[in-house]
């Protein structure tokens, strides 16, 4: 269990705290833990850093409200996903918290863009740790643990010690980001066991992402990957801004096509000594039409993956997962499977009545 693939760059921490599964029922019906401390941090200070950012983001943020957090992406000039964050903005400064490795790329970005803006973003990675509850219990374990349960979704309050808690929709329908001074961090984690919240490790959580459905950047993702193959229009990209870099392939896609593949939840009929990993290709008849993204084991719905598919696959396709001995037969799950309309995106619909 500790090498199951697919899980992302989480080595830093831990994969589990004895029981993975068990580990995931308590984040289903209880909560549970995760230390997620490897995440990268980027604080963003000073008086224009809303309106600096949202040149930059794919969000709406130039007046996105303090104690208010969201999700954003940084696209290249074709408009393919570079960097997804989640953000928290507490009024004075901005939190950008990020995959494992990705702030020395990100905060090089954001530090070429400055000019003469007034902001200053800096590496907080040393100065803040996340943790991350999961459960329905969530709220109430933050109440026992001394924590003002901010507004949901995506409200966003101080920590009595310093830090931030920000709620989430993920990987759970209830949730909870903590940013805790790194120095605190074994102080916090006692914090919140003894409040309620299972010990937890990463595979339990990745496992619930699975669930949800929940994209993970270079795991989901691949060089070629735009928003909107992966679920991020709405949640982390708003539709009606402009002046980002890659909004011309965002708006175009939107209003005049389709993306090339999608996101699906796939069952895989296959051992934990064969499961595919990130990277394989999905194949059908032989030929590739996807590929792999995460893998987990989940509690109730056994081995499972997210997988990019070009958008032609039939949803009761014959698939197969995997490379030379990690090949599996797979199925779409149905729930996961957007069929194609007959009604065309509107910039279509509008060109079509011109015609």
């Amino acid at each position: 269990m500790t090498d199951l693939p697919g899980t992302g760059n989480d080595e830093a921490v831990p994969p589990h705290r004895g029981d993975p599964l068990v580990e995931q029922r308590a984040m289903s019906r209880g909560a549970a833990v995760v230390d997620r401390s490897h995440r990268g941090v980027i604080a963003v200070a000073g008086p224009e850093r809303l309106g600096w950012l949202h040149l930059l983001l794919t969000q709406h943020v130039s007046e996105l409200p303090a104690d208010t957090g969201t999700e954003a992406l940084v696209l290249d000039i074709n408009g393919r996903v570079l960097h997804h964050m989640v953000v928290a903005n507490t009024g004075d400064t901005v939190f950008l918290d990020t995959e494992p490795g990705d702030v020395p790329e990100l905060l090089g970005y954001l530090q070429k863009m400055v000019f003469w803006s007034k902001v200053v973003p800096r590496d907080a990675t040393a100065e803040l740790a996340v943790l991350s509850v999961v459960g329905p219990d969530t709220p109430a374990v933050l109440s026992a643990a001394g924590v003002v349960v901010p507004e949901r979704p995506h409200g966003v309050l101080g920590l009595p010690g310093g830090g931030v808690v920000r709620r989430m929709d993920w990987p759970g329908p209830d949730a909870a980001d903590l940013l805790v001074p790194r120095d605190a961090l074994d102080t916090w984690w006692e914090r919140l066991t003894g409040a309620g919240a299972r010990a937890a490790g990463t595979l339990a959580f990745e496992a619930l992402r699975v669930e949800a459905q929940r994209p993970r950047l270079h795991v989901d993702t691949d060089d070629r990957t735009i928003p909107h193959e992966v679920g991020w229009i709405g949640t982390a990209v708003h539709l009606t801004k402009g002046c980002y870099r890659g909004q011309e392939t965002v708006a175009r896609v939107a209003n005049l096509g389709r993306p090339p593949r999608r996101l699906v939840l796939l069952h895989l009929d296959s051992g934990d000594e064969t499961l595919p990993e990130p990277g394989d290709p999905v194949l059908r008849d032989g030929r590739a039409v996807g590929r792999v993204g995460t893998v987990a084991l989940h509690h109730e719905q056994g081995p499972v993956a997210l997988a990019l598919v070009k958008r032609n696959v039939p949803v009761d396709a014959e698939l197969t997962a995997g490379e030379e001995d990690r090949v599996t037969p797979v199925a779409i799950d149905p729930s996961s499977f957007v069929p194609d309309v007959d009604t065309p995106p509107p910039g279509r619909a509008a060109q079509l009545g011109i015609r």
